[in-house]
């Protein structure tokens, strides 16, 4: 049985990664990436026994959870490749001029540091690539901070074997297991305790609104505040043009149908509303998203607790006034399924409807019928933020909707044109994550190179002896990598 981290233990994991914080941070590029590397191969090392556990914990496929495992080893090797190269930490530097006058200019060189030991928050819809070693705990130790991560109470056992195989790698690499700290815990005093730590400096977490939000809040109310990295979802609205539905509603609303209803809707870029123009085009995308929808059947949700609050959430806004249910699958759900279905809505309820904006984790969407493209313009501005927004039109129809591109730039991390926005690629240009309540902080991003940024700091060197400033602001670059000197970037 697994059992709640008492604060005792608590506090010794992360006194532990305190310590072994004070060696890490000082690993080169090439060694956190032979580290990073290493958990990639003992997390494939574990084979089949690691997709069966986390199928009969999740409820999720095995072909799922494969494809999620080969993201998770893909997205450590990722970040082994940028931290061996190493230019990612924005050196800067900008000489001195002695006899500058009326005042000399002093010697001047910055670049990123890590911020120190790492909280990461397990999710429950990725229990291989948003959790134990997932994204955060990847790019935290590329950072060269030290991790704790919570298991999320859903699977514990997947995150046991996955905690197991970093542990295997840091022994292999001669690190300190220290390094990083696994716990359990399904109250909420286990994650306060973590959040109040004084020697924990950031926290990580993917999840609901209210979970976020808490812990958002708890941080801020420390003695020394920390960032909370915290992706809380979205309802992703989706932007159907008139053109584009003119000439191919039918495989427009096939593909939505497959990208509302996928892992049972268990997305935080699920495509949540749906906003068009009313007119015969309009109304036959509805009329085959709703046989799709129809045609689907339930899926099993990742535990039973998600399936109640989905059944409850998707009642609620089916409920409101005005809004009118277009369809629900056809076979009847089980106990832990959710029942896919289509609602909609005209603007001017949605408009003064706050409960209409909400998300609704599962296979829920709704579709925000409008009078002409200027009350587009009035739902976009009416939104909250999101992670992402998606345009689906004709080439010229998007040159002449530049209004409402910029409208969704306000409020969201990334626009898809004619796509689905359910496919997250890890790279260096992706943005996964929004404006508030999206996330916490929109100037970072918890998918792709990018989401290293969140746990470093600037830190600049006055006029320091060369050989006591760290590799890559020392004057001959033995790293070679790119830096920013005297305004030109470079390898001098």
């Amino acid at each position: 049985m697994i059992k709640d981290a008492t604060s005792v233990e608590i506090d010794e994991t992360i006194q532990k990664a305190h310590k072994a914080f004070l060696m890490y941070r000082n690993l080169g590029g090439k060694e956190k990436a032979q580290l990073l590397r290493k958990i990639a191969d003992e997390i494939e090392a574990l084979g089949n026994e690691l997709i069966s556990t986390a199928s009969k914990e999740s409820n999720l496929p095995e072909a799922r959870l494969t494809g999620e495992r080969g993201r998770t080893t893909g997205q450590l090797r990722l970040f082994a490749s940028l931290v061996e190269e190493g230019s990612w930490v924005e050196a800067s530097i900008d000489t001195a001029i002695p006899d500058r006058q009326p005042l000399p200019k002093p010697d001047i060189r910055k670049m990123l540091i890590p911020m120190g030991t790492i909280v990461v928050f397990g999710a429950s819809n990725f229990p291989l690539a948003f959790s134990t070693a997932g994204g955060d705990t990847a790019s935290a130790l590329a950072a060269g901070c030290t991790v704790v991560v919570k298991a999320h109470p859903a699977h514990p056992e997947t995150s046991n074997l996955v905690a197991q195989a970093i542990w295997n790698a840091l022994e292999k690499c001669n690190l300190p297991r220290e390094i990083f700290g696994h716990l359990h815990g399904k109250s909420a005093d286990v994650g306060k305790n973590l959040v109040l730590h004084p020697l924990v400096k950031a926290v990580a977490f993917t999840g609901s609104f209210h979970g976020g939000k808490a812990l958002f809040d708890l941080a801020n109310q420390r003695k020394n505040p920390i960032p909370v990295f915290a992706e809380m979802g979205s309802i992703n609205p989706v932007i159907l043009l008139p053109d584009a539905l003119k000439h191919r509603s039918e495989s427009i609303a096939t593909q939505f149908a497959g990208s509302i209803t996928l892992g049972a809707g268990q997305f935080c870029t699920k495509p949540g509303i749906l906003i068009g123009v009313e007119n015969a085009d309009l109304e036959n995308f509805i009329a085959v998203l709703s046989q799709q929808i129809t045609n689907t059947k339930p899926a099993t949700m990742l535990y039973e607790g998600i399936a109640f609050n989905y059944d409850c959430q998707r009642r609620i806004l089916s409920a409101q006034n005005g809004v009118k249910v277009e369809a629900e699958a056809s076979t009847p759900a089980d106990k832990g399924q959710g029942l896919p279905t289509l609602a909609s809505v005209y603007a001017t309820e949605f408009l003064k409807n706050p409960t209409l904006h909400e998300e609704v984790f599962g296979a829920f969407a709704l579709i925000v019928k409008c009078k002409h493209q200027g009350e587009i313009q009035q739902v976009i501005q009416s939104l909250a933020g999101q992670l992402t927004a998606t345009v689906i039109g004709e080439k010229e129809e998007l040159l002449n909707s530049k209004d409402l591109v910029d409208a969704l730039r306000e409020v969201v991390g990334r626009i898809v044109f004619n796509g689905v926005p359910t496919g997250v690629e890890v790279c260096y240009s992706m943005q996964h994550g929004g404006v508030f309540p999206a996330t916490t902080d929109s100037r970072f991003t918890s998918v792709g190179t990018g989401a290293i940024k969140r746990f470093v700091r600037p830190v600049a060197f006055q006029n320091f002896p060369d050989e006591l400033l760290p590799s890559e602001l020392q004057a001959s670059n033995p790293l070679n990598i790119w830096r920013l000197v005297n305004g030109e970037w470079g390898k001098v």
